[in-house]
């Protein structure tokens, strides 16, 4: 989906209490950025930001990163979370940034506990897999900076994606300790609904949807934030 240039965006967002402008400059430094010691949790892809801001309403005492590239994406997810969250400027950071890049912004010391990956886009040419936020290249960049035990969730619609994403988690050293191929009927109930889970729910498609833990024993991954 296209999305139209809205001028108005980046003055909004740059107004905003809880934007960072420049996410780079507190790589290593999250905690610090917040200041309460809580949990650190990050949605990769906020779009609309529906998801997070449920989930900043419903758990006051986690952290939020969310993150998206667009400005015209991320105001109006600022404008869900000033709506659903009285409390957002203190536990909740939105910023736009290239996920491909992502360890330009997190570093080890920032011990991310979780990571929400909702209807990534599918890329199912071949040539293009290597873009999926689930594919390896992605997987061990996110190890860098999800601590021992941390979790990767992960939802899609997409049959081959999450039949293919199995396989990558497994490749890089990560335990599924949980998954569904029909979420609406599995009985789970700790993800909020997306605005896209919601619509395909209504179409009658089937969510997938898993929980894979990072185990980092015997495995050494190791990036620049310049990569």
């Amino acid at each position: 989906m296209r999305i139209r240039h809205k001028p108005w965006a980046r003055p909004e967002l740059e107004s905003c209490s809880f934007y960072v402008a420049s996410p780079s400059e507190l790589r290593g430094r999250w905690a610090d950025e917040f200041g309460n010691g809580q949990p650190l949790h990050m949605e990769l892809g906020c779009g609309k930001g529906g998801f997070i801001a449920d989930m900043a309403a419903q758990h006051p005492a986690v952290n939020f990163l969310a993150i998206d590239l667009k400005s015209e994406m991320l105001v109006l997810a600022k404008r869900n979370l000033e709506a659903k969250d009285a409390h957002a400027s203190a536990h909740v950071r939105l910023m736009s940034q290239d996920i491909e890049r992502i360890v330009q912004m997190l570093a080890p010391e920032d011990k991310i506990e979780r990571i929400y990956i909702n209807f990534c886009p599918p890329w199912p040419k071949e040539r293009d897999k290597k873009h999926r936020l689930t594919h390896p290249r992605q997987l061990n960049q996110y190890r860098l900076f999800l601590q021992e035990g941390g979790e990767i969730w992960f939802k899609t619609d997409d049959d081959g994606l999450f039949e293919e994403s199995l396989r990558y988690f497994d490749q890089c050293g990560f335990e599924i300790c949980y998954q569904t191929w029909d979420l609406a009927k599995s009985g789970f109930p700790g993800s909020a609904p997306t605005e896209h889970e919601e619509m395909f729910t209504r179409m009658g498609k089937k969510i997938k949807f898993l929980i894979a833990v990072a185990d980092h024993t015997g495995h050494s991954v190791s990036f620049s934030p310049a990569e």
